[in-house]
């Protein structure tokens, strides 16, 4: 279910995910409003779902999680008690940035963040030591040329 948002919650949806340390004044004259209609839209927002828990992004090459691989795993398992087996040890492994259930002949796909290849294998070894997977393809990303948090924010239809 989506939620009706109008121009004024676009712009401060935009300027939030730019920069979500922005106090209220700061947010509310970037978009043309004042305060407490900026607040009072923040709040429904947040009410509705739109807006979840808000973080800081940290740089990974800064803390030496140099390396980022993207793995994707085929299964011949597709019980529940495999899958709840699977998403526990992937929830339970900070290494895990993103875990994807896929259409077509790859099941998952996962984004993990670690120092080198070394730490990768040691991710590997134990999660194969806690779930049966058929097959596992790891790739190294050499560079990465976009990465952005921000959602495209739709227009009115």
């Amino acid at each position: 279910m989506s939620v009706q948002i109008d121009a004024l919650d676009r712009k401060i949806l935009r300027e939030m995910q730019e920069d979500a340390s922005q106090s209220l004044d700061e947010i509310a004259k970037k978009v043309g409003s004042s305060k407490t209609p900026v607040w009072n839209r923040i709040r429904k927002l947040r009410e509705a779902g739109v807006i979840g828990r808000q973080t800081v992004l940290l740089d990974a090459e800064a803390l030496g999680l140099e390396a980022c691989f993207f793995v994707l795993i085929r299964t011949s398992e597709h019980e529940a008690e495999w899958q709840n087996r699977f998403l526990a040890a992937l929830q339970a492994r900070p290494e895990v940035m993103e875990a994807h259930r896929l259409a077509g002949e790859i099941d998952y796909i996962l984004k993990v963040r670690v120092q080198n290849a070394r730490a990768y294998d040691i991710f590997y070894q134990a999660l194969i030591s806690e779930v049966k997977i058929f097959n596992v393809t790891a790739l190294l990303s050499m560079e990465e040329i976009k990465s952005t948090p921000l959602l495209p924010l739709p227009q009115p239809t």
